[in-house]
């Protein structure tokens, strides 16, 4: 079986969630009894599990939405070339974006025609705020 996590990847994305009194005191009483080290523990792994469980639905659908996991990075030079090439990238991925702090707001307009990130999109201000009709 294939893993869809990401492993080169050392940034994290911090979510919060809201629970039930009961349900937090069946995690609480989890932690105490040892089964988990900590809450955060005992939720990755229920959420890897449920990932897991629907890992042939998040296969097919990356391939038929042709997205790129994991990390894809763009600095100043990767985006002068495309842009001196005529190219405008459509930017498709599940996990994280990185659009390095060299980026110029005109340069990303003139290098990328679109931005759909499943996971975290890690940009400038300017320049999401210059790509924001982009981003979907």
């Amino acid at each position: 079986m294939t893993d869809l996590r990401p492993r080169a990847i050392a940034d994290s994305e911090k979510i919060t969630i809201n629970l039930g009194v009961v349900d937090l005191g069946q995690i609480d009483l989890l932690v105490q009894e040892g089964f988990y080290s900590n809450r955060t523990d005992l939720i990755r792994t229920a959420i890897r599990n449920q990932l897991a469980v629907h890992g042939d639905a998040l296969r097919t659908t990356v391939a038929r939405r042709t997205l790129v996991m994991g990390l894809q990075d763009y600095g100043r030079r990767e985006l002068e070339a495309a842009r001196d090439a005529g190219e405008r990238l459509r930017i498709q991925a599940l996990g994280l974006v990185r659009i390095a702090d060299d980026v110029a707001p005109e340069l990303a307009l003139a290098a990328i025609e679109s931005i759909s990130v499943l996971g975290v999109l890690q940009a400038s201000a300017k320049v999401k705020a210059a790509l924001a009709g982009r981003i979907h």
